[in-house]
């Protein structure tokens, strides 16, 4: 058995108790696969057949069981599944104090966090650019709900050590965020050398680049496995718990006169009650709308794609089934 620590265009780097080895997949694992998520992807555990030649790569045979995985939807318009990491323990959800701080982000972060089936922490980067902390860590704890809060200054010599409290050893830990929030800086302090490479943010906006372009698993030195993702200009629902994420909502909703209440113009509504005593804020439940809709309308185009290749896989394509199901009743007749 192996795990992956390592992917870029369907290679991969794995470690067994032999050693490190580059790898490929066998073609029936390929094949059978119905979409990315039935393929391996950084701290996936694999089946693996060695060379017999140390320069030869490695076969991935099967894919194990995962106890978790995080992934989104692909970026544009397609509702295909992109993985990011898998058996994580914990994922650390990044966002920076500067002018990148969205508390809007951070909610739809949390929201597909928690299908993932790890448990989520959040970890607030840049202390040192933060625009008004005391508002900014209000803000952060009405969304968070029990998730844990970290504060981090990578500019002090102590300014990750919340962090590496946090981290235990033989725990796999997954950094997740968009551009420029300092996930690699992170990484490199913890691992006591600046081994991934950064980049400055841009001062007109505070986003940054991709900086890291493949994910890869490191072991830190207190025992820690950290997996290091690119950075997301855009996180896709395509597998999200909205509901339990907006937990306030779901309870004022319990009073609405109507089941199926939509939160937006029926009357009896407690939730828009609550938006015009300033109990809910109004910002807070037009995210929660649009992420719903998100997920619904993502969900949609995912069934008819699944159903489309589910077709071409069998057929070749709608136009052979067609002949083919044509065919059989011309031969039943």
């Amino acid at each position: 058995m192996a795990r992956v620590i390592a992917t870029s265009h369907m290679q991969y780097t794995v470690v067994t108790a032999a050693g490190q080895f580059q790898a490929q997949l066998a073609g029936r694992l390929t094949n059978l696969a119905s979409g990315p998520e039935d393929l391996p992807t950084v701290g996936d555990w694999v089946q693996l057949r060695l060379p017999a030649n140390e320069t030869d790569a490695a076969i991935i045979e099967r894919l194990n069981a995962r106890s978790t995985v995080f992934l989104r939807k692909t970026a544009g318009r397609r509702s295909g599944a992109q993985l990011v990491a898998a058996n994580i323990d914990w994922l650390l959800l990044c966002m920076a104090l500067d002018a990148n701080f969205n508390i809007r982000r951070l909610e739809r972060y949390l929201a597909v966090a928690a299908t993932s089936g790890a448990q989520a922490a959040i970890v607030l980067t840049k202390a040192d650019q933060a625009q008004n902390l005391a508002e900014q860590l209000t803000a952060v704890a009405a969304v968070s709900a029990s998730a844990p809060l970290l504060i981090c200054d990578a500019t002090k010599a102590d300014g990750v050590q919340e962090l590496k409290d946090f981290m235990q050893p033989r725990l796999t830990y997954a950094f997740l965020g968009s551009s420029g929030v300092g996930k690699s800086t992170l990484i490199n302090r913890l691992l006591g050398a600046d081994k991934i490479a950064t980049q400055a943010v841009r001062a007109s906006d505070a986003h940054g680049r991709h900086t890291t372009t493949a994910r890869q698993l490191l072991h830190l030195p207190n025992g820690s496995l950290v997996i290091d993702t690119p950075g997301m200009r855009e996180l896709g629902l395509l597998s999200a718990d909205v509901d339990n994420t907006f937990a306030d909502i779901q309870a004022l909703a319990e009073n609405c006169c109507f089941n199926d209440c939509t939160h937006q113009h029926e009357p009896g509504c407690a939730v828009q009650a609550a938006v015009a005593t300033g109990e809910l804020p109004a910002e807070r439940l037009a995210s929660y709308q649009r992420l719903k809709a998100e997920q619904s309308r993502n969900n949609n185009l995912r069934g008819k794609e699944r159903e489309n290749a589910k077709i071409t896989r069998m057929f070749g394509g709608k136009k052979q089934m067609k002949a083919m199901i044509k065919a059989s009743r011309l031969r039943h007749r």
